[in-house]
């Protein structure tokens, strides 16, 4: 089993920046990979970028150059560095970590990026 707390999110105008933050707890070490999705009103959870056990990143093309994840072992904390915030950025935000064929989700975080 795994928990995971998000948080971070928030009002911020377009072209500023957030860090959501992501602790895990539970069975972390054995994790595959962590990731950020994303849900805006009316459409469906996407994925935004995921960072694997060895520290690689990879993001959707709609967040390339502006997020960034990474993580700290020692705090079992994931973020998200969010920069250049779009409206289109506007959604719950949720934390995802594989362990094997399982997937965890945290409550979400919601993000709102006013013109």
């Amino acid at each position: 089993q795994v928990q995971l707390v998000e948080s971070g999110g928030g009002l911020v105008q377009a072209g500023g920046s957030l860090r959501l933050s992501c602790v895990a707890s539970g069975s972390i070490f054995s994790l595959n990979h962590m990731g950020w999705y994303r849900q805006a009103p009316g459409k469906q959870r996407e994925l935004v970028g995921i960072i694997t056990n060895g520290g690689a990143t990879n993001y959707v093309d709609s967040v390339k150059g502006r997020f960034t994840i990474s993580g700290d072992n020692a705090k079992n904390t994931v973020y998200l560095h969010m920069n250049s915030l779009k409206p289109e950025d506007t959604a719950v935000y949720y934390c995802n970590a594989a362990l094997g064929p399982a997937r965890y989700w945290g409550q979400g975080t919601q993000v709102t990026v006013s013109p």
